[in-house]
């Protein structure tokens, strides 16, 4: 990773103490593991305030970690945790919304909102917005000033604009860009493992970059694993730390381990494809369940699952995109994932890579009575699938920004139809159930959608009362890019159920996506 521009450092957020910082000045040592000279940090210990609280979080940050790679590390602990715990996988966004660039990366991991909220598009952080979505550290220290909050990091950008470090009692910050401390990951680790078995610390965020700088110079071959398995052992120390603790048996300790993003194989990331989008959220700890992969789990989790595992119940106005990494999705169209298929005729869509189906839930239905013959078989009428197996289909066309979406939704994408010889236009209704009104004045439809416009399509919401005829409750004209939706309708008297269908017709235009449907009446 480059270093990036250095706009004015922000202003400490209201409320956000001075904590204090720790540099470090640097020794020779070698990293025999990965074949490097560089200099090793070393650093005093920082002294934290008194913990208060017997449920405790560490957050360890790994740069640049492609997870598909992980298996060919020698990686025991990150492997034990994920047999331990939850381990979920997810791909993030890509330009325009925001480059898969550390700067995003470790706002989404720390804000818990997606970049268009936190508003960090590239390793500039120009538009960031800390003030309305901080960092989980800094929240902590808003909400529950009791608690004792530590950071350690040595890319200077993540303390620069407050984007981890704000809040904390005491971070240690390594001097210099990490690119020319590969070494800072051994300082971190023992200075984190000081903090862990002799202070009493409430929640601390470890950053290891090693594997990004390896990354950038040598690609994911060898040297990278072997970064990893560095990393890994390091990771091994610091829940030996924590086992180690003479209160070990009264607290209760969640561990999570993410990364930012992926790396191409020949090392390099910021762009859109596959292995720059990879992230992972690994988790233990109370209520995590053991062995869980999750198909629905985004990097946004990260932050609200600190928040659920100290007891706290984020604030509606905070705006958080993500959700604890053990709450599963309610979606009805998450019943359908057993189902889904291999590609047909997909043909950049890898083999084994599921998938698609378009056998809706249990009480949907699709009517496809006016939809063109031929075409691409995957995306025939309305499809049920997931992010890795659409946003493969064609980058660089906002599918890769479609981030609200979780696990399985559906979609309706005459632009890929297209691609295949066909006859008349794509034109395809999906049929909600029959919600029970009884007595109620109002209901409200509620959904996550991601929608691109072109002239020759259209899409509409419609609602029908009783089996009668559908009337328009709203018609989409323009890019509605991955946002929720609130369609509120009156109840006519006398109506006992109301149905709701999203109609979608074009032909070699672009898409719309719709996720997350629920029924409030009131």
């Amino acid at each position: 990773m480059p270093t990036p521009a250095m706009p004015t450092p922000a202003m400490p957020t209201p409320g956000i103490p001075r904590r204090t910082v720790l540099t470090a000045a640097t020794a020779t040592t070698a990293l025999a593991a990965t074949g490097l000279a560089a200099p090793a940090a070393h650093a005093a210990v920082p002294t934290l305030p008194h913990g208060t609280s017997a449920d405790k979080v560490l957050v360890v940050g790994m740069d640049g970690v492609r997870h598909d790679l992980i298996d060919a590390a020698n990686a025991p602990h990150l492997k034990a945790m994920r047999a331990a715990g939850t381990y979920g996988t997810s791909l993030l966004y890509a330009n325009p919304m925001a480059a898969t660039s550390s700067g995003p990366g470790w706002s989404t991991i720390s804000t818990g909102v997606w970049p268009d909220k936190h508003g960090v598009r590239d390793n500039s952080f120009t538009g960031r917005d800390y003030s309305r979505y901080p960092g989980f550290l800094a929240r902590l220290h808003q909400v529950r000033p009791e608690l004792s909050l530590f950071a350690a990091v040595d890319w200077k950008p993540l303390d620069t604009y407050g984007t981890v470090t704000a809040g904390a009692d005491a971070a240690l910050v390594l001097d210099g860009d990490r690119d020319g401390y590969v070494a800072h990951d051994e300082t971190i680790t023992a200075t984190t493992v000081s903090v862990l078995r002799d202070q009493n610390p409430d929640v601390a965020f470890v950053y290891l970059g090693n594997t990004d700088v390896v990354a950038h110079s040598y690609g994911t071959g060898k040297k990278y694993l072997d970064a990893l398995a560095v990393q890994d052992a390091q990771l091994g120390r610091m829940l030996a730390a924590i086992e180690a603790r003479p209160t070990r048996a009264a607290e209760r300790w969640t561990v999570v381990v993410c990364t930012d993003h992926g790396h191409v194989d020949a090392g390099g990331h910021g762009g859109s494809s596959i292995p720059e989008r990879m992230t992972f959220v690994l988790a233990t700890g109370p209520g995590i369940a053991a062995g869980a992969r999750p198909h629905d789990t985004r990097l946004v989790d990260v932050a609200a699952t600190v928040f659920h595992q100290l007891g706290i119940v984020p604030d509606p106005s905070w705006g958080l995109d993500g959700r604890p990494i053990q709450q599963r999705s309610s979606d009805p169209f998450d019943t359908v994932y057993g189902s889904l298929r291999d590609r047909v005729d997909e043909s950049g869509i890898p083999a084994g890579v599921l998938g698609f189906t378009h056998t809706p839930p249990t009480g949907w239905s699709v009517i496809n009575s006016a939809m063109g013959t031929g075409g691409v078989t995957e995306w025939r009428g309305w499809s049920f699938t997931t992010d890795d197996f659409w946003s493969r289909t064609h980058r660089d066309q906002w599918r890769e920004l479609n981030v609200r979406a979780r696990g399985v939704f559906a979609v309706a994408d005459s632009d890929e139809w297209d691609d295949r010889s066909n006859s008349g236009r794509f034109d395809s209704t999906l049929v909600t159930p029959a919600y029970s009104v009884s007595g109620k004045a109002r209901a409200t439809l509620r959904f996550t959608t991601h929608y691109r416009q072109e002239t020759g399509q259209t899409a509409r919401v419609l609602a029908s009362f009783n089996g009668g005829t559908p009337t328009v409750v709203r018609s989409y004209t323009s890019d509605v890019v991955a946002q929720p939706q609130a369609l509120t309708v009156d109840v006519p008297a006398g109506a006992s159920s109301v149905g709701f269908r999203f109609h979608y017709t074009g032909a070699n235009n672009w898409y719309w996506v719709v996720d997350g449907v629920e029924i409030h009446t009131s």
